[in-house]
């Protein structure tokens, strides 16, 4: 009628926007099989950081003897674990901004070169104790990105319904090579022949030496082998996420911690996690200095601290699958696990205070109940960190689990000062072994007001 037609934009104007123009495109997902590749890698490199932070608590009656080392010397030894997560928050950094590759090859670097240090065949015995000192102290430095990036690692490359059981590997792996050093230690290095009720083969001091140095060069030798295997390939992320929660922005590395120093119920569950692990691993530690007073050999006190920690790792990740199988369910698991753990812990407190409450104390009852306290405490790990993510998402998994890590270690380091410095003999076997005691009220406190947290 006299009107010009109507071009396409004014037309467009009275349309209704189509579905696709309000619906942002679904993000694109995949997984790859080389996932499974950088988990092994990733793995033995804690296995080898746990046998070389766990070396000498094992053979501690051999070192005495081959190296004039003390009990203290021991203590400090395993204690440098933990000292080196005093700069926890220089690699949480690190592992924000540069990925997990670059963290991951200075940490594999610093076990190089602390493998390497203390296995130079130096003669005088004082410059010789200063550079297995120094090594050790290297080796505890590659722990914060070793114990805490395997929930990154698992939501950089695992799918959702495998990252449970990727954490559990990941994080169980650095437990795994302390369990590994209960057996290689004593089976390897002789004991001396004072401490065998029966001795058929007599070893010299020197002979003593030779056989720890030629377990000192052979976990050299394997952390070199990673440590090319992290240089040549080892990258940080995938080319295409496996999930959404892995594609997702997250905060920054500031208001990270400002998130987390912030969340009551974080930190409630984070002090749930630090007490009953930094003590167990701290008490592993010196597991044959804790045990030699209690008239246990060094051989017994290796197999206990091999099965307790063994039977850990196997049960966290079948519990791990089990998790990743049904959901909503973190916090029942880890009150039975905790729960299970302060049983065990008064059943051998009890068994070593038989002269008072006349309970019998064979071997048999010191294996199980030992073996049941690292079962239950060991296995909560991954189950803790899959809680911690999920309470504080969007908080880089790193950053969160460097946090509850460096709290764990905090622990340890406290426990093994004190046992060093404050207890004797029958003394410290008195003292941790009435830690079962002090772990009930500790774990019906602390998840009854979690309880009370997650009602609010």
């Amino acid at each position: 009628m006299g009107a010009g037609s109507s071009t396409e934009a004014e037309r467009e104007q009275l349309l209704a926007p189509r579905p696709a123009e309000t619906v942002s495109p679904p993000v694109n997902s995949r997984v790859y099989r080389r996932r499974w590749l950088v988990l092994t890698v990733f793995s033995l490199i804690g296995l080898m950081q746990g046998m070389v932070w766990n070396f000498w608590g094992p053979i501690q009656n051999s070192a005495v003897h081959a190296y004039g080392f003390t009990k203290s010397d021991i203590a400090v030894l395993v204690l440098w674990g933990p000292v080196g997560f005093v700069p926890w928050l220089l690699f949480m950094w690190l592992l924000d901004k540069k990925g997990l590759r670059a963290s991951l090859l200075l940490s594999a670097f610093f076990m190089l070169l602390g493998a390497a240090l203390r296995s130079i065949p130096v003669k005088e015995q004082l410059l010789r104790r200063w550079l297995i000192h120094g090594g050790q102290f290297l080796n505890g430095l590659a722990g914060p990105t070793i114990m805490s990036a395997g929930p990154y690692l698992s939501t950089t490359w695992f799918a959702p319904d495998q990252r449970a059981t990727a954490t559990a590997v990941a994080t169980l792996f650095s437990y795994l090579g302390g369990a590994a050093s209960f057996v290689v230690g004593p089976l390897v290095v002789p004991a001396p022949n004072d401490t065998q009720a029966m001795t058929t083969v007599a070893f010299s001091n020197s002979s003593i030496r030779d056989r720890i140095q030629l377990v000192m060069y052979t976990e050299l030798a394997a952390i070199a082998v990673l440590f090319v295997a992290v240089l040549v390939y080892f990258p940080s992320h995938p080319p295409v996420p496996p999930s959404v929660a892995a594609a997702s922005q997250r905060l920054s590395y500031r208001s990270s911690i400002c998130r987390l120093l912030s969340n009551l119920r974080f930190l409630m569950i984070a002090l749930a996690y630090a007490v009953p692990t930094g003590v167990i691993a701290g008490w592993l530690g010196v597991l044959d200095m804790v045990l030699t007073p209690a008239k246990v050999s060094q051989m017994d006190a290796g197999w206990i601290g091999f099965w307790s920690v063994i039977g850990g790792c196997v049960f966290g990740v079948v519990m791990a699958r089990f998790a990743d199988s049904i959901h909503g369910m973190l916090k029942l698991i880890l009150v039975l696990m905790l729960a299970g753990a302060s049983l065990s812990s008064t059943w051998f407190t009890l068994t070593c205070l038989s002269r008072i409450t006349h309970l019998p104390s064979t071997t048999a009852i010191l294996y199980t109940s030992c073996i049941l306290i690292g079962i239950f405490i060991n296995s909560s790990v991954p189950i803790f960190f899959e809680l911690f993510i999920e309470t504080v998402y969007p908080v880089p998994e790193g950053i969160t689990c460097g946090v509850v890590t460096f709290l764990g270690n905090l622990v340890t380091g406290l426990l093994l000062f004190f046992l060093t410095f404050y207890c004797k003999g029958r003394i410290r076997v008195m003292y941790v072994s009435n830690r079962g005691c002090d772990e009930i009220p500790v774990a019906i406190l602390m998840f009854s007001k979690y309880k009370f947290i997650l009602l609010l």
